[in-house]
């Protein structure tokens, strides 16, 4: 009897469970695919575009990826309303009739979340829509990397930069400047070369007369074909030397400086060089002294002529060893950065316009420029790697909003976005940071902006360029 009592309580709680599977069995959920209540998008088309609201715009669904595109539509459609017609599984349907999308200001494209339901299903898609408007600036997106650092992504690094014996470049769109203390010396490549992963063709320098400080070489820049390289002065009794070529296989222009006899001056320059020349040669050459208190300025003339020695108090304290001095093209502002002190607006004699604070960019942000490019205006940056916990970055941050570059740096800062564009160049801690950017705008036959080549160099972290073409509506 025990035994037949079990079978009979097994017995029973089967059958229990048998007839709770077959009551419940319409109410289980079904595949996604399965039976009639399919949620898929076949085709899809607005139906009111443009001004006249009759336009008719076909849509492209990638059911992978669950998103949509539309060509660019006509900036009078009214998106307050904005209608779909759409082909879908049998008894599905769109989530609205009609749809608002808000754009901003200053916004061209806008994703939208629509949903295809057939209860009590329904599936999502990310449908973007952008105005036919015309496009500015650099396309990111496309940008062509040519890297010789550290970056495991890119090419071995460039040879030079090691044991900090290469601190200093220069870009000028047809060259990079390499200045270094490895015996293979001081030399140009072409840009050309690297775009097409050729390294290897160096053009030397002809070093004859270069001697003194020290060191004879430490820092330089690159402009219109002609190149700057300064020695290192221990002192202002150490003579202060300034080499210039015309033709690097000639000897180069030497321009010598007694510091002690120049009033105001700093002690020990040639750790820093900013080279800012227009394209008959004349501007001036800025370098702030080592105890980062002082800026010698000197004035060049058709690019031989470097006279008139002047030095003033640093426009901002704390600036550190390693500053730079770029000024903004066709103003006479210039951009103020040091390796511990924010991004600054300054005058050419040392007048402060605007400085950023401290935590908008990164504070070790160096050698920053003001880039204009197809309507738009960049900031770029190389930081410097003083600590372990600090990377060896280079970035582009859009400061294209505001009437003025203060009013564009004040947004920047008040706003504090991040990078437009970022690479890593992956450098060591850097104990000497001399980092370098540098730009250069390619023209097209026309005299258009075609294409925009940024440089960005660190010691013992490399050099790389980069391409990126203009936008253009797709």
């Amino acid at each position: 009897m025990k035994t037949l009592y079990k079978i009979s309580t097994i017995g029973l709680i089967c059958s229990l469970l048998l007839i709770s599977f077959f009551s419940c069995k319409d109410d289980l959920p079904e595949a996604m695919d399965s039976g009639s209540k399919l949620v898929v998008l076949k085709s899809i088309k607005i139906v009111n575009a443009g001004a006249d609201g009759a336009g008719v715009v076909q849509g492209t669904v990638n059911e992978n990826t669950k998103e949509v595109s539309f060509p660019r539509l006509d900036v009078l459609t009214d998106f307050q309303h904005l209608k779909f017609e759409a082909e879908m599984s049998d008894g599905a349907k769109l989530d609205k009739e009609a749809y608002a999308v808000i754009f901003g200001d200053n916004d061209t494209e806008k994703t939208i979340v629509v949903k295809v339901k057939n209860e009590p299903r329904y599936r999502e898609y990310l449908v973007k829509l952008r105005l036919n408007v015309p496009v500015f600036g650099a396309d990111f997106t496309k940008v062509k990397t040519y890297d010789n650092t550290t970056n495991d992504l890119g090419n071995p690094l460039y040879p030079v930069f090691k044991g900090a014996l290469t601190r200093g470049t220069g870009f000028d769109g047809e060259h990079v400047l390499i200045v270094t203390r490895d015996v293979t010396g001081s030399h140009l490549l072409k840009v050309s070369d690297i775009v097409k992963g050729d390294v290897n063709q160096s053009i030397n320098l002809n070093m004859a007369g270069v001697s003194g400080g020290t060191y004879t070489v430490n820092m330089g820049g690159q402009a219109y074909g002609h190149t700057y390289i300064v020695n290192l002065s221990g002192g202002q009794t150490s003579p202060l030397k300034i080499y210039h070529w015309a033709n690097p296989a000639n000897p180069p222009q030497v321009v010598e400086f007694n510091v002690a006899a120049i009033s105001n001056a700093g002690v020990r320059h040639g750790d820093n060089f900013s080279l800012n020349l227009d394209e008959s040669g004349n501007g001036f050459i800025f370098m702030g002294d080592n105890a980062g208190t002082k800026v010698l300025r000197l004035k060049v003339s058709n690019f031989t002529a470097i006279t008139d020695p002047y030095a003033f108090g640093i426009p901002v304290a704390g600036a550190g060893s390693w500053t730079s001095y770029n000024r903004i093209e066709n103003t006479s502002e210039y951009i103020f950065t040091g390796h511990d002190a924010p991004v600054a607006l300054v005058s050419d004699g040392g007048a402060l316009v605007y400085a950023m604070g401290r935590t908008a960019i990164p504070i070790r942000s160096s050698d920053a420029r003001v880039v204009y490019f197809n309507d738009e205006r960049y900031l770029i940056t190389t930081t410097a790697a003083r600590t372990g916990s600090e990377p060896t970055n280079f970035a582009v941050y859009n400061i294209t909003k505001g009437a003025t570059v203060a009013e564009a740096l004040k947004n920047l800062n008040d706003l504090a976005p991040g990078p437009i564009f970022e690479y890593s160049l992956m450098g060591p801690v850097n104990t000497s940071p001399a980092s370098q950017t540098g730009y250069f705008v390619k023209k097209d036959a026309d005299g258009k902006d075609q294409s925009l080549f940024l440089f960005s160099a660190a010691s013992d972290a490399g050099f790389v360029v980069f391409e990126v073409p203009k936008k253009e509506l797709d």
